[in-house]
């Protein structure tokens, strides 16, 4: 069973629910996807054990071949290529190549006239791999400066290993990248709290996971000041609340020294108990009942 957990937003508590969820499961893989910002590994302190490169193809262009006819740049749906034709006989060319627009389509490549364009590697992050107890903790590390997550998090989602519950920890908003992590998934879960603000991200990201078909629960973060905000529109929209998590002082000291709730607070061992077996259960009924 795969679970996304999600939010419209950051600071919601998705990494809160995802750790607390895994440290209970029986067999639990971790997956942060979030790879701009992970932050999962600061709670589970994983031992890392592998860790690669993570890579995208871009072009490479041979000069000797190539008579800068400008193909490359009618085809490249991104703008990722410039091509400056010689401007007096004699003089050269030349191609501009904007890597960090690329999305490694290969329509330069296989369009080339002169077959002058071929792919190379260039490195966008790294993945690593490891274990936090009985728990497998993968995550990816995007550089800095790269304008694009989701090549990094399709390799990350490579290594998920199905025979267990897997737990994938979302970027937050409803972009390109939430939607490449939470993609393929059993369901959804969607954390939010009681605010204006939350509801109006949580009716974002809904929409965005009912366009790709993965069955909806919402949890409600920081519950007991304003639920009604939330439970007014789930009820409407026929979503069910699995679970509410108190606004709690105590909670947030343990987060903040990066300690898990489960472990540090037995209320939330058995609030975070109750979720599995609620978990369980939808994950045997039919995806019309989310």
């Amino acid at each position: 069973m795969q679970i996304a957990i999600a939010s419209g937003k950051g600071g919601t508590g998705k990494t809160t629910v995802a750790v607390n969820l895994a440290f209970l499961m029986e067999k639990a893989q971790v997956v942060d996807c979030d790879v701009e910002e992970p932050n999962a590994h600061l709670f589970l302190k994983p031992v890392i054990k592998h860790k690669k490169g993570a890579f995208v193809l871009v072009p490479k262009v041979n000069y000797i071949k190539c008579n800068y006819c400008g193909k490359c740049r009618q085809v490249c749906a991104y703008g990722a290529i410039a091509v400056l034709s010689p401007s007096n006989p004699g003089l050269k060319g030349q191609v501009l190549l904007f890597e960090h627009l690329c999305h490694s389509c290969g329509a330069c490549v296989f369009l080339c006239p002169k077959k002058a364009i071929t792919f190379k590697k260039r490195k966008i992050g790294i993945i690593e791999k490891g274990r936090s107890g009985k728990i497998d903790f993968i995550h990816g590390r995007l550089n800095t400066g790269e304008a694009m997550s989701p090549p990094l998090i399709r390799q990350v989602k490579e290594h998920i290993d199905n025979s267990k519950t897997v737990i994938i920890d979302a970027p937050p908003g409803t972009s390109c990248p939430m939607i490449n992590a939470i993609s393929g998934s059993d369901f959804l879960l969607l954390v939010t709290e009681p605010t204006p603000f939350g509801l109006h991200d949580l009716k974002l990201a809904i929409e965005t996971a009912r366009k790709i078909k993965i069955p909806i629960c919402v949890i409600i973060n920081k519950a007991g000041t304003n639920d009604k905000i939330i439970e007014k529109y789930c009820k409407a929209e026929k979503i069910n609340i699995i679970l509410k998590l108190p606004f709690s002082r105590k909670a947030a000291e343990v987060y903040s020294c990066g300690s898990l709730l489960v472990k540090e607070l037995p209320e939330y061992k058995k609030i975070f108990q109750t979720l599995i077996k609620k978990i369980m259960i939808k994950g045997r009924q039919d995806e019309k009942s989310f």
